[in-house]
């Protein structure tokens, strides 16, 4: 009898203190390999149990780039960035968002920020910063 509660509390203490699975790595592994619909799924279902990953948020962003589905794309930029604010590539996405709806103002303050926070492409800046210019200039 005692061997079977302490049986007991021993699988309940670890039920307890399981961490919730992680799907990101298989998912990330699915997406290298350019199977976007099985990945997406994996980083979805990665969410449910993890729903702080930042990347697995970048990752959908990039597949609902890929597929043109704007709405997605940019709800997930803007997801990943409220979760992690200093995630450089997918403020330098969100940059290309709102260059492509023409929203200068909006690409100014991103690209504020970029600068401020950019470490590994910091060479974006002067794409950005081109590209603004263009626009400005065609729609003069």
């Amino acid at each position: 009898m005692i061997k079977k509660i302490i049986f007991i509390f021993f699988i309940l203490t670890f039920a307890v203190y399981a961490s919730p699975p992680n799907y990101f790595d298989e998912a990330k592994n699915l997406y290298e390999k350019k199977d976007f619909e099985k990945s997406k799924f994996l980083f979805q279902k990665n969410i449910v149990f993890n729903p702080k990953d930042h990347l697995s948020y970048l990752y959908l962003a990039k597949i609902f780039k890929d597929e043109q589905n704007k709405e997605e794309h940019e709800k997930n930029l803007n997801t990943t960035l409220l979760l992690d604010p200093k995630n450089e590539e997918a403020l330098y996405m969100l940059i290309e968002v709102e260059l492509e709806k023409s929203n200068f103002d909006k690409v100014r303050e991103l690209n504020e920020t970029f600068s401020l926070i950019c470490i590994n492409i910091c060479e974006k800046k002067n794409i950005i910063s081109k590209k603004l210019k263009d626009l400005e200039i065609n729609n003069e």
